[in-house]
């Protein structure tokens, strides 16, 4: 697994094996960050990244100048993973939260520029997220939240809902 673009470009993420998580594939990654240089000025972008897992998406944010970044995982060895790999990069700008994220979603008093959600493809309550985020105010005017998920979820009678792009077996679907 590598970093796909920006200052990091091509540092490898080496995450141990028993880690719980299905990483996004370095296409669809590449993909979805290709989709996103075209319609985001990264520079002093605030960013939450849920279900985190490797932090690999975290990873790229940071690497193309997103300010603050904050990865939220509720798996105690994703979070130390992300911690771990973030301090070795000295990306300082990359914070970790180990929380269950739908506790999160109803707690937290932030809002971001740009949301990125990898859940469990197998995770009860996908179909929540889109609701969670916006009815709890957690995007910014002219933000972006991106949900990654199964090809069972059609997100396109949301009312947030700007696009759907497939590749392989990920979908991500946006939302503004």
């Amino acid at each position: 697994m590598r970093i796909i673009g920006g200052t990091y470009k091509r540092r490898f993420i080496h995450p141990p094996k028993n880690l719980p998580v299905r990483p996004t594939t370095d296409l669809a990654r590449e993909s979805l960050f290709n989709i996103l240089n075209n319609i985001v000025s990264w520079e002093g972008k605030s960013v939450l990244d849920l279900f985190s897992g490797t932090g690999a998406v975290s990873y790229e944010f940071v690497s193309r100048g997103c300010e603050n970044v904050l990865a939220v995982d509720a798996n105690y060895q994703c979070a130390s993973f992300i911690k771990k790999t973030a301090a070795e990069f000295e990306m300082e700008s990359l914070k970790v939260m180990r929380a269950d994220v739908f506790r999160f979603l109803k707690s937290v008093k932030l809002s971001f520029d740009i949301i990125f959600a990898d859940p469990p493809y197998s995770l009860e309550g996908i179909d929540l997220l889109p609701g969670l985020v916006f009815d709890n105010n957690l995007l910014k005017p002219e933000g972006i939240f991106v949900l990654e998920h199964p090809a069972a979820y059609d997100f396109s009678d949301h009312s947030r809902f700007q696009e759907h792009r497939k590749y392989g077996k990920v979908n991500f679907t946006f939302f503004s």
